[in-house]
């Protein structure tokens, strides 16, 4: 859970969960990362309120 809400503090989180989700990738196969990718998607929806993959494009799954 985020506890501060300063944009340097959200863009840091996102940095760091984007370098997980890019090391998770290369040892991952493809359906088990999309099932966390799914996963993630779902929490950032959650607690932004904001729709993530409707904002993205790259197809049904960000």
């Amino acid at each position: 859970m985020l506890l501060s809400t300063t944009d340097e503090d959200v863009l840091d989180a996102a940095e760091a969960l984007g370098e997980e989700l890019v090391a998770m990738q290369s040892d991952a196969d493809d359906f088990e990362f999309e099932t966390v990718l799914r996963q993630c998607n779902e929490a950032i929806n959650e607690e932004t309120g904001i729709q993530y993959d409707d904002i993205c494009d790259t197809g049904d799954c960000c």
